[in-house]
């Protein structure tokens, strides 16, 4: 007697067919993490046809599928919250949002709660049932701009799917140190730091990633650059940037000491001074909508701060009648 009791059983349906069996696990059962599923899939408590099948083997339309485990439990620990949120696009499958300066985007160790998911649950009240409440990728703390939510189950999928093919298209704004002559991309795999667990360094061997930016303004000692991510890793432009020896401004974990160039009008020295996160936006991002599959676009304006900063990096560089 098997101990096979299944909790969930489904036939595979006609466009599956052929897909591999981890892949077709996850369109037919998106309730259930990717995570989750391999996890499952190792324990023998996915079977196909009633028999095991390895991850990568193709499968046919009309075979049964039969798991044996719960889905992946949402961790409801997470409360909503009447926090205001900057909402750029709303429809029933996705939401688009401007995230502000400072806010954490996960509840976490030192931040249980206050960040953007209190306050996507609190407004979008049915993000409970959508698995990770809807987030498929993230901003770090102190980066501002536009963030992507699934709404439903089947925008989750392919969202995630888009994600990780480089089908959405995102671009950043960053003021950086040193007057860059020109663009260029950089491409250098990125890992955990050997000994600084919190911060990601180009290492060999890490990660692939790649970085593109163009300068769209040039200032006596600084630029503004507008930068594509190809792969989307931890910090990774705030990484790539301070490996071309060009960090970008105010960051306190890749940047360098703060240097005030000389010549520098007052405002400068103390708008430099004051700024104290790094100057990245998610200014513009492009997708195809997960179920009509029309161009979705949306663009941002970088936050008071670094517009206030951009200002006056504009004068000084007039001022030096450069």
């Amino acid at each position: 007697m098997s101990h096979h009791d299944p909790d969930r059983e489904a036939q595979v349906p006609e466009e599956l067919a052929g897909e591999r069996f981890d892949r077709a696990l996850a369109r037919m059962f998106p309730e259930y993490s990717r995570s989750r599923l391999k996890q499952l899939i190792e324990r023998g408590e996915v079977l196909l046809d009633g028999g095991q099948c390895r991850p990568r083997e193709a499968v046919v339309a009309g075979q049964t599928v039969s798991l044996s485990a719960e889905p992946t439990p949402q961790p409801s620990r997470v409360t909503a919250q009447a926090l205001p949120l900057n909402v750029r696009h709303a429809d029933e499958e996705l939401i688009i949002i401007d995230k502000p300066p400072g806010l954490v985007v996960h509840p976490g160790a030192g931040n249980p709660d206050g960040t953007l998911e209190n306050a996507l649950l609190h407004h979008f009240p049915e993000l409970s049932a959508v698995p990770r409440h809807g987030l498929i990728h993230r901003l770090d703390k102190d980066t501002s701009g536009l963030l992507v939510i699934a709404r439903s189950n089947r925008a989750h999928v392919v969202l995630t799917e888009a994600m990780q093919a480089r089908e959405i298209s995102r671009e950043y704004l960053a003021v950086v140190v040193g007057s860059m002559p020109a663009g260029g991309t950089v491409r250098a795999s990125i890992a955990r730091h050997p000994v600084d667990r919190k911060r990601m360094a180009v290492r060999d061997g890490g990660r692939e990633a790649v970085t593109h930016y163009r300068v769209a303004e040039r200032f006596a000692h600084h630029s503004l650059l507008r930068v594509k991510l190809e792969t989307g890793r931890t910090h990774q432009i705030r990484v790539h940037m301070a490996h071309i020896r060009h960090p970008i401004i105010g960051d306190p974990v890749y940047g360098r000491r703060l240097a005030i160039p000389r010549g520098a009008t007052e405002a400068l020295a103390e708008a430099l001074r004051g700024f104290r996160r790094q100057a990245l936006h998610a200014t513009a991002l492009s997708l195809h909508h997960p179920v009509t599959g029309e161009r979705i676009s949306v663009q941002a304006d970088p936050p008071e701060d670094m517009q206030a900063l951009l200002d006056v990096l504009r004068q000084d560089t007039e001022a030096r009648g450069s």
